[in-house]
């Protein structure tokens, strides 16, 4: 019985999103700033995203500081217009969380003795 509700659920979900997407409020949304602005800025949390596996040495900490206070700004900018945008905000919260975790990298590895393990040295006696 479970499997019928939650089946029937997905089925008028789907349907009511498929006669959504041929409404003129969807082509209106598509073809709006709404839409396009977070789509193109999802190239900053992508970047972050596939800069995790780089070594931590080449970590800026002032620019990836700044990249996670930015993100968090338009997090809040994206919270508060109205309507909502939550692509943007999706866009900016990916993009805050990757930038905290470099940033974490960055400090373990220059300040918490990360580089002396890396390195195999036990750092100035």
């Amino acid at each position: 019985m479970g499997t019928l509700i939650h089946s029937n659920n997905l089925r008028t979900m789907s349907s009511t999103f498929f006669t959504w997407l041929r409404s003129p409020a969807a082509r209106e949304y598509f073809f709006s700033t709404h839409f396009w602005g977070p789509v193109a800025n999802w190239g900053l949390p992508l970047a972050a995203l596939a800069d995790l596996r780089k070594d931590e040495e080449v970590i800026s900490g002032t620019m990836t500081t700044a990249l996670a206070c930015y993100s968090m700004v338009f997090m809040r900018f994206a919270w508060r217009v109205q309507p909502r945008n939550y692509l943007l905000f999706a866009c900016h919260f990916t993009n805050a969380t990757a930038q905290s975790v470099q940033d974490a990298r960055f400090v373990n590895y220059w300040y918490n003795g990360g580089r002396e393990k890396k390195v195999g040295t036990r750092g100035p006696q």
